[in-house]
């Protein structure tokens, strides 16, 4: 795998690669005009680009690029009849909305939870009006990020939910959801998603008056309403904000609205500017639930000036003859709503592209000052692309220059070094559409003619020491734990040296959470510990035990949900708790010393649900035998399970399940891990209890933090039995049987059914369920949406949204249907994994 991990050099912004469209045949490739792209919290990035025919008829093409693969490019044909405007992820990133110029809006969202298969199934249409902006409805989930509580113990204190009300909510208050959408006419409309899977579509006007809405953002307020920002694309007319409040009548869509305070740009006020700007280019809220400040831009063919505002409530002065017949009393003095102007920058070359920060941190106007601090953080910073190539990074409130970044063919400072001047081929290619990742720390951009991908600095541009960074990266880190964000773009600055850093720090913090959040936290913390382990060649060894862990926890959790207690609506403990208790009470090394404490009626299934789940035990009953195997060669790190020789947790775990394998074989002997024993009387099943039993014994009292690992290890995959997908191995030679790993079934040299492979860990299992009892597709529920790489990246209910409730873990193999562009993108300092067979 193309390895595009490497840091950013000096601290500042650099390229971690660029995906060229030039290689495409001009004839049948051609930019969208405008171009659109969107990046989702998954790391997905959503963007256009046409196909041209042999008759000269486009194709709107709308193109899924994985930051992770950026070389396995999915193009979708969307249908469009005409130019696409707009594209917008929602909060799980597994749907996708595509707006054109003729009013059609498409909602896409996945099939069988895979990442490279879309199908779009619900949509509306405001005939031949086009779509100037669009919007998710809100969910009313908001999560504020404390960054001066950032070495805070408590999650709770870092990130805490704000009160904030849907768009609009169904019976219970769950929200409904939908979409919104601003048209160049002044329209508005609202699409609501019904759980039905009917579309309830409603269209009024802004306003009694309609004008030519060349702009236009949507913005969020947290008492449930929506504010609309429209221009005409003059500095001469005003700013036109709106209050849209939306509601279900009689089983109809409703839409109310109110005109808002307006604004001048201050350029246009200025006498000796006044002429100097005539084209308002960018209308942005900061944020989509921050409808109080607002980013506008005013340009001319060369230049361009940049303004922050932020609506302010403020005293209605009151005359002296009213307040006599009427005297103001504490709070009752009249207010009224006004637009005043943070900041503006000077004269600029002309700006090309706008790129918002997604990070929810929070701002206030008296947040100033954090401009003239020594530490910044992600997500206070804003990106301008301009004309000549260039790309600068500014402070969201002060507009102040924090980094810059200069394209190949872009002017550099006169004072710079020549010897870092790279060479110049051709004019300069501007931006035309940028996005930032979720966590600020990566932006891409597209100029029509390809994609490039930039990492940003923790520190916004500004140098940090080692520990200070380090602390930058673990608030993320921490922040991805717990919304369940993907956090690719953050491993981008992740250096080899920092790894075990990072690893203990996020299992200290871990540890300091409270018993409950631990529990809804403890896979994707091995997850994340096991991503950032692949990163250095000195603990990549790590990366095996920790999905091993993952594998251990999913099979341990639903083989004990398959225990029933023998009367219904008993009081006592579940059959899978009181397993635990007898278990960790018990230290008997004779397995059926054990069993006798239990009650063995409660673990009575059916015959053909034990024999479709002997994969799964024979899973089991292989990772004992190699632990144990493993054990007089416990001092080599090398190995994969070294942990767990020393993990009492896992070992209780294998213990347990252990006991529940010895009394389903007592009920289908067929159902039991199959051995190789060197006596026809020896009782494996027996001397392996014994065996792990001992070893968990001397774990058990404090087992000792994992060890650190020294070396690299290769090939991994033949030394951990049932893992062989874990690390990256060597190319497969032709005919080698290949294994589906969450299922444990061999499909093999040339498997004849449909498979799909993880975009992270790359672990491969069938498309289709080949079993039918119940108790397998329990097992086969759990990886629908998710892989090991992503295990517990769940809907989590204590202060996170449900970002990824339907993570894209998943990509189908083999050939499609759909049009797939020739294999372009290429790393700066790295190889396609292509060009090394």
């Amino acid at each position: 795998m193309c390895d595009l991990r490497r840091p950013a050099a000096g601290g500042m912004m650099d390229l971690a690669y660029v995906c060229e469209w030039e290689k495409w045949s001009k004839s049948t490739h051609c930019p969208s005009v405008p171009l659109a792209c969107a990046w989702s919290c998954r790391n997905l990035i959503a963007f256009t680009m046409d196909l041209r025919s042999d008759d000269q008829d486009l194709t709107r093409m709308i193109h899924i690029l994985d930051t992770e693969h950026p070389w396995d490019l999915h193009s979708i044909p969307s249908e469009h009849r005409e130019a696409i405007t707009c594209l917008e992820w929602d909060q799980s990133g597994s749907r996708l909305l595509s707006a054109d110029a003729d009013g059609q809006i498409k909602c896409w969202s996945m099939a069988d939870h895979l990442a490279n298969s879309w199908e779009s199934s619900v949509g509306s249409l405001v005939e031949g009006d086009p779509i100037v902006a669009l919007s998710w409805l809100h969910n009313g989930v908001k999560l504020a990020l404390h960054v001066e509580k950032s070495g805070a113990s408590s999650f709770g204190e870092k990130f805490s939910r704000v009160k904030f009300s849907p768009s609009l909510t169904l019976f219970g208050g769950k929200p409904m959801e939908g979409w919104i959408a601003v048209t160049v006419s002044g329209l508005v409309t609202v699409s609501l998603l019904k759980p039905s899977g009917q579309v309830l579509t409603s269209t009024e006007s802004l306003c009694r008056l309609r004008g030519r809405v060349a702009l236009a953002d949507i913005a969020f307020t947290g008492g449930g309403n929506i504010v609309v920002a429209t221009a005409d694309g003059s500095s001469a007319s005003p700013v036109q904000f709106y209050k849209v409040c939306v509601s279900v009548v009689s089983e109809k869509c409703r839409i109310d609205t109110e005109i808002l305070p307006s604004l001048f740009m201050r350029c246009t006020t200025d006498l000796n500017r006044k002429d100097k700007f005539p084209a308002i280019t960018h209308l942005k809220f900061l944020a989509r639930d921050m409808s109080e400040q607002v980013l506008l831009c005013a340009s001319s063919q060369t230049s361009s000036i940049v303004e922050c505002w932020s609506l302010r409530k403020e005293g209605l002065p009151v005359n002296n003859i009213f307040q006599q017949i009427s005297p103001v009393v504490g709070d009752k003095q009249p207010t009224i709503l006004k637009w005043r102007i943070l900041s503006a920058t000077n004269d600029l070359d002309r700006v090309s592209a706008v790129a918002l920060p997604k990070l929810p941190i929070s701002l206030t106007n008296t947040d100033l000052k954090v401009a003239s601090d020594t530490q910044f953080y992600p997500g206070l910073g804003l990106a301008l692309a301009f004309h000549d190539g260039s790309v600068h990074i500014v402070h969201r409130l002060s507009l102040q220059t924090m980094a810059v970044f200069y394209s190949s063919a872009a002017p550099r400072p006169v004072d710079e070094p020549a010897m870092k001047r790279p060479r110049t081929a051709g004019p300069a290619v501007h931006l035309k559409a940028m996005q930032l990742s979720w966590t600020s720390l990566a932006l891409v951009d597209s100029s029509g003619k390809g994609d490039d991908v930039l990492r940003l600095s923790p520190s916004m541009g500004h140098p940090l020491e080692v520990g200070l960074a380090l602390r930058h990266l673990l608030f993320l880190l921490e922040y991805c734990m717990v919304t369940g964000y993907d956090w690719w773009d953050i491993l981008l600055h992740v250096q080899p040296s920092m790894v075990q850093s990072l690893v203990e720090k996020l299992h200290e913090e871990y540890t300091r959470q409270t018993a409950a959040l631990q529990q809804v936290l403890s896979t994707r913390i091995l997850a994340m510990k096991a991503s950032l382990c692949k990163l250095s060649p000195c603990t990549v060894t790590r990366v095996c035990d920790y999905h091993t862990k993952l594998f251990l926890i999913a099979i341990s959790s639903t083989l004990k949900s398959l225990l029933r207690p023998h009367f219904l609506n008993t009081p006592d403990k579940s059959p899978g708790d009181r397993l635990t208790e007898i278990c960790t009470k018990i230290t008997d090394v004779d397995i059926d010393k054990v069993m006798i404490n239990l009650k063995t009626e409660e673990f009575v299934l059916d015959m053909n649900t034990l024999q479709a789940l002997q994969q799964l035990l024979q899973w089991v009953g292989d990772f004992v035998l190699y632990l144990l195997a493993s054990l007089p060669n416990q001092g080599s790190l090398l190995r994969p399970g070294h942990s767990f020789l020393r993990d009492g947790t896992s070992l209780g775990m294998l213990r347990e399940l252990m006991v529940v394998i010895r009394i389903w074989g007592l009920l289908k002997p067929s159902c039991l891990p199959v051995y190789t024993a060197t006596s026809d009387t020896q009782d494996s099943m027996s001397l392996l209890f014994r065996l792990l039993t001992k070893l968990w014994i001397c774990c058990r009292p404090s087992p000792p933090p994992p060890p650190v690992d020294r070396c690299p290890c290769r090939n991994l995959a033949s030394w951990c039995p049932g893992l062989p997908h874990v690390l990256p191995s060597p190319a497969r030679a032709p005919g080698q049987p290949k294994i589906d790993h969450l299922r444990r079934l061999h499909l093999g040299a040339c498997p004849t059914e449909e498979c799909k492979a993880c975009t992270r860990c790359g672990c491969v299992t069938m498309l289709k369920s080949p079993n039918r009892t119940t108790a397998v597709k329990q097992w086969e529920q759990r990886w629908i949406k998710n892989c090991l790489a992503v295990e517990g990246h769940g809907p989590d209910a204590c202060m996170t949204s449900r970002a990824s409730e339907e993570a894209p873990a998943f990509v189908q193999l083999g050939p499609r249907s759909t049009h797939h562009p020739p294999r372009t993108p290429r790393s700066l300092d790295h190889l396609h994994p292509e060009d090394h067979l």
